[in-house]
């Protein structure tokens, strides 16, 4: 399918999702923890999100059966491939001559096996000047109890080792049965913008131009950009059945804390803005024992504001009724890297599901405070130095 098909094919699914459902970009935006501006470029065909959980949520929320979130998830996976660069194929090698080629020559006849040479009987040899020293029996009786003898101890000897084995020798436990899989299923999303509008990337070189928000990631791995001052992370969490998994808690590991990384700053800016504040949990990376703080949203796209109060634990997912998650970490002194243990329970059982970046990887947020911050001039094509940063970026 060509590039400019696909890309429009994803965009009207996502239109015809939003006027199915008939809430206002603003009112969608803020259950899916985007701005209006980045829901409206994909419904233009403008942006096509570097995942598919965003797009699989909004089918969700807009009342989508599971047939047509597959198919979703396909129209969404050909507009994805559009913005990688196709693999380069191998060139193809000289054609070799087509002459006659020789038939196979048969496999030789396996050899015939050969006689297992017969196993040296060291019984025999020890035991024979013990005969001699057995009074009143012929020799060929004597051979035959002492030969009897031997194979018994022998016997005896490996049944005494195996069970000497299996008492003594450490580490032989039979191993516990296996976990059943936790009930509950989690999406992880960074990289994300504060109001899907700004953010600050730290570069030890001069980066490309900034990418728009939905291939923050990809740009941020090619020039091995760090977040700088703060990471926006949102988790998306659901049951897998029926039964409720309620959140009981969100807590917050840091397992490395240096001092800030001294690369350039850089300011990522496509001018839009957003008028809905979202609930969310804030981090201090630089306190001791960080904690996530649960705090209101603010709605303020009515003629009234509205509040939006905070995820306060325990709180209950099902299949149907999942929950989001979005944290922002700070950093000013600190180059920390950090992950989320999210502790849950169902039915009688416990466990916590710990939340990482992508492969396994901790989060990572230096402080960028004091230092000149990079914003780039699309006139004249370049990045320019702009006032100092602040605290937080």
């Amino acid at each position: 399918m060509p590039k400019d098909a696909a890309v429009e094919e994803f965009a009207r699914s996502v239109r015809a999702l939003k006027a199915r459902d008939g809430r206002s970009y603003e009112a969608l935006g803020r259950r899916l923890s985007v701005s209006a501006s980045t829901l409206h470029r994909y419904c233009s065909g403008a942006t096509v999100p570097e995942e598919f959980a965003v797009v699989d949520r909004l089918a969700l929320l807009c009342g989508a059966d599971e047939e047509e979130r597959r198919t979703l998830e396909a129209v969404w996976s050909r507009a994805d491939r559009t913005r990688r660069p196709p693999a380069a194929e191998p060139e193809a090698g000289p054609e070799p001559d087509a002459g006659p080629r020789p038939a196979p020559e048969p496999e030789p006849a396996p050899a015939p096996a050969s006689e297992p040479e017969p196993e040296p009987v060291h019984a025999r040899v020890q035991l024979e000047p013990v005969h001699a020293r057995v009074p009143g029996l012929p020799p060929g009786r004597r051979r035959r109890r002492w030969g009897w003898m031997g194979l018994v101890g022998g016997a005896l000897a490996v049944v005494g080792t195996v069970t000497i084995g299996a008492v003594l020798l450490p580490g032989k436990t039979p191993e516990p049965a296996a976990e059943p899989p936790a009930p509950l299923t989690w999406t992880v999303a960074s990289h994300l913008w504060k109001n899907g509008c700004g953010h600050t990337y730290l570069v030890d070189r001069t980066p490309p131009p900034p990418p728009e928000a939905a291939d923050a990631r990809s740009w941020a791995a090619a020039q091995g950009a760090v977040d700088g001052g703060e990471t926006l992370v949102r988790v998306s969490v659901q049951g897998k059945g029926a039964a409720a998994v309620v959140l009981q808690a969100l807590h917050v590991r840091v397992v490395e804390r240096g001092a800030p990384l001294p690369w350039a700053a850089y300011r990522m800016d496509d001018g839009c803005g957003g008028a809905v504040t979202p609930r969310r949990f804030e981090v201090d990376l630089d306190r001791p024992r960080p904690v996530a703080r649960g705090l209101d949203g603010y709605d303020a796209s009515g003629q009234e504001g509205r509040t939006l109060p905070a995820v306060s634990f325990p709180y209950a997912v099902t299949a149907a009724e999942p929950e989001e998650l979005l944290v922002f970490a700070g950093a000013a002194g600190c180059d920390c890297r950090w992950y989320l243990e999210l502790v849950w329970s169902s039915e009688g059982r416990t466990g916590t599901a710990r939340i990482t970046d992508t492969g396994g990887r901790p989060f990572r947020t230096s402080g960028i405070a004091g230092r000149p911050v990079h914003e780039y001039d699309a006139v004249g094509g370049r990045w320019i130095t702009g006032a100092s940063s602040g605290q937080r970026g």
